[in-house]
């Protein structure tokens, strides 16, 4: 995301790209440190982009970890205020169904209480007003303060403030080692993805905010931490079936969150250990397809019958305590460690653990670490400076942003916030629909271009929700990859073969759901893409082997 060379000097290096490490760019970046970011794939590619976007109002950890709760209460609270515009404020329903106890109703709202949480136990047949999509069946209900976060948004809106204050964010820039003096960390060496040039990056302390990938990282520099990867599989619905977050009250399980967002409605998540040679290859069974159809329809009956877009995973970064090296005693918490202390290896930090809700606070402690090291005394200001797109209220924006025609002015001000006054408009291209799902324009891909470092098709997906939509790029890839050579992002060649990745990319999650409906309109995308826009059957061999 950086328009220069990088330096080969710098106060702070920052490796991992998700919200954690965007969050730790931004904070050092507006204490007046020199910080580079370095991503190995895009933004928000690993856990942050994988996950059920859902702001925790904390009430989940409340019974089983209260420290995590308070947590939660306490963030969810400050993003409503500084990110504003990648937030929809549902409130959640945690509902008893027969089955359940309403004895541990009763435990779950005193934890809740204590944790500062407001939950209110209401009447089902208000809960069911309030949320019809619920099952009828259920016999308690407690209303909470969840919400919904769009996780792309929030990680870009941090990168953008970053690079505002001085950071350079290198995407698509791999870790390849850790550079050392003696006892000390003095820098990493990088390999540029695109450039194919391999190099040395210098500074005073490194960050390892690289998740379950943390530990990759820690071995460059023959230190051991222990990650154990835990998998968690989610579904994507085609319509949005349900307005609040539906939580099932009880101790946490498989499927008993239904989070709505956006156009869509997701159920999760599974819980499965899997080996850490495993972690980037995340497969999605049919038995935890089946887990999330059949606990999710307890949910809301409606999910049995509703399409199912696609499937995904995601790995949660889960830590053994350095006491309990077998890992017995897994950490679902905060895990920072000053490995000058830990292991005697000054200039190293590794922050993992924790969760999407907590990304500002640890990337506050984190910073608050470096400052210590390198002997400043700055203030953190992250929890009260509004991001980029959250400066104004929705309301003012809608009204200030006048140029954009009133059909899609909304949805650029629900992706964009008060930056959509930067979304160009007023000529017939610019305004024109390239995804109708989503109601994106080409003018918003070119501000993506312009302003949020777009280098190829599925980055474009991450920034406006192209192809994410009922189609799943059906409709909008080929125009999207068109705008992309058109605004010099790609060569024609480049295009086809981005296009190419970008729909077997999509076919990967529509697999694990592909029968009925599903599998037919995936063999007519796999037909209009080979017989309409030319793609041959080498460039669609994963698709067509797949079907």
């Amino acid at each position: 995301m950086s328009s220069h060379s990088p330096d080969s000097e710098t106060d702070v290096i920052i490796i991992g790209g998700g919200v954690t490490g965007a969050g730790i760019a931004r904070d050092c970046a507006r204490r007046g440190l020199r910080c580079i970011l370095l991503e190995r794939h895009d933004i928000a590619t690993g856990a942050t982009g994988r996950n059920h976007g859902l702001l925790h109002s904390g009430a989940r950890y409340a019974v089983t970890d209260g420290e995590s709760a308070r947590e939660c209460i306490e963030e969810n609270r400050i993003l409503k205020h500084i990110a504003h515009h990648c937030i929809e404020r549902t409130d959640g329903l945690f509902i008893t169904l027969p089955q359940d106890s309403l004895t541990y109703q009763q435990q779950f709202i005193a934890s809740c209480h204590s944790a500062g949480i407001n939950a209110e136990a209401i009447d089902p047949q208000l809960a069911l007003r309030l949320e019809p999509a619920a099952n009828p069946a259920l016999i308690g209900a407690v209303r909470v303060p969840d919400g919904t976060v769009d996780p792309f948004r929030l990680t870009a809106a941090n990168m953008l403030d970053a690079r505002e204050h001085g950071a350079q964010i290198l995407t698509y820039h791999q870790v390849v080692g850790l550079l050392r003096v003696g006892d000390r960390v003095t820098g990493v060496r990088v390999f540029d993805h695109q450039t194919t040039r391999r190099y040395d990056i210098h500074a005073e302390v490194v960050v390892n905010a690289a998740g379950i990938w943390g530990q990759q990282i820690a071995e460059y520099a023959d230190l051991r931490i222990r990650m154990f990867p835990a998998k968690g599989a989610l579904l994507i619905l085609g319509h949005r079936i349900n307005k609040m977050v539906i939580n099932r009250c009880r101790k946490p399980a498989d499927a008993d969150i239904l989070v709505p967002g956006d156009t869509i409605s997701l159920i999760g998540t599974t819980s499965t250990h899997i080996d850490y040679d495993q972690i980037d290859n995340m497969v999605v069974t049919p038995q935890e397809v089946d887990i999330l159809i059949r606990e999710g329809a307890l949910l809301a009956p409606e999910l049995a019958q509703t399409r199912i877009l696609r499937a995904y995973a995601g790995v949660r970064p889960l830590v053994a305590s350095d006491d309990d090296p077998s890992g017995r005693n897994v950490s679902r918490g905060i895990v920072l460690l000053d490995h000058a202390s830990r292991d005697g290896l000054e200039g190293f930090i590794t922050i993992t653990g924790g969760k999407l809700m907590t990304y500002r606070l640890m990337a506050q402690w984190a910073t608050d670490k470096v400052c210590e090291k390198l002997g400043l005394d700055s203030p953190c200001t992250t929890a009260i400076e509004p991001l980029p797109g959250s400066r104004q209220t929705s309301e003012e924006t809608v009204r200030s942003v006048v140029a954009l025609p009133a059909s899609i002015r909304g949805s650029a001000v629900y992706r964009h916030g008060d930056r959509a006054s930067l979304v160009p408009a007023g000529d017939r291209l610019d305004n024109s629909l390239v995804c109708e799902c989503e109601a994106v324009t080409a003018g918003e891909v070119r501000y993506a271009v312009n302003s949020l470092t777009v280098n190829n098709l599925v980055d474009l997906r991450r920034r406006t929700r192209v192809g994410m939509g009922t189609c799943q790029g059906e409709l909008c890839a080929c125009r999207a990859a068109g705008l992309l050579t058109r605004f010099n992002v790609a060569t024609p060649q480049q295009s086809i073969d981005q296009l190419s990745h970008f729909l077997n990319e999509r076919w990967k999650g529509i697999r694990p759901i592909a029968w009925g409906d599903a599998l037919r309109e995936s063999e007519f995308t796999s037909w209009v893409y080979q017989g309409l826009c030319g793609l041959d059957a080498r460039e669609k061999q994963e698709v067509d082997d797949a079907i």
